[in-house]
């Protein structure tokens, strides 16, 4: 298994909502250019910190020219991109194929530290682009690919509860699990809106995530 040196892999979240903490704040929203990707800009005036959020699946979210997103809007790192905002952090939303590293190097500019937040098959695209030379501050992984048995709930095949304790003995006391209980079950087991995808879970998902990015 690839070395992630990080200066922490961070806080993984598996399992399986929806009160906001609801704070003013004054919104810039752009599309931006990451070499040959396009990737979607949101923060407010004065950002705390910034997240790279990397969603699951396909991974594609169709970035128009106005900060506007089209596709993968049910993905629960794209459904909760206000969230972070609101929690005073900057928020770059990327494609699948974009250069992490780039991306890390442009959120560095804006406000550091950098976290890059992935979830599912976006687990698997962080993990490469931090092998390629990508280094944020932090990495969060949610419903991750971690080993060939990998939360709690979760019923999805390839990111089952077994692989979670081989992860975190492999990371050396570089990683910390924390396990969320509750929420919604519908559709398929490794889609948007099942245990999989945290339906009904989403503001314990963005509060700790944006907890840790602030650390």
């Amino acid at each position: 298994m690839m070395e992630i040196k990080a200066r922490h892999i961070g806080l993984i979240l598996f399992a399986v909502t929806q009160s906001a903490l609801m704070i003013a704040v004054s919104l810039a929203q752009e599309t931006v250019d990451i070499g040959d990707t396009k990737a979607v800009l949101l923060r407010p005036t004065v950002p705390e910190a910034s997240v790279i959020l990397m969603p699951g699946g396909e991974g594609h979210i169709g970035a128009g020219d106005d900060g506007t997103i089209t596709k993968g809007l049910k993905n629960q790192l794209v459904r909760t991109r206000m969230s972070y905002v609101e929690r005073g952090l900057a928020v770059l939303v990327v494609d699948a194929s974009v250069d992490l590293s780039r991306a890390v190097k442009l959120m560095a500019e804006i406000k550091r530290p950098v976290t890059v937040i992935a979830t599912s098959r976006g687990t698997l695209r962080a993990a490469r682009g931090i092998a390629d030379g990508a280094r944020p501050e932090a990495l969060v992984l949610t419903s991750g690919f971690l080993t060939n048995e990998s939360g709690r709930r979760d019923r999805c095949h390839w990111t089952l509860p077994d692989g979670v304790d081989p992860f975190i003995q492999w990371a050396a006391g570089r990683a910390r699990v924390a396990w969320l209980d509750g929420g919604a079950n519908s559709g398929e087991p490794c889609e948007a809106l099942s245990y999989h995808g945290f339906n009904g879970l989403d503001d314990r998902v963005v509060s700790l995530a944006a907890s840790f990015s602030l650390e």
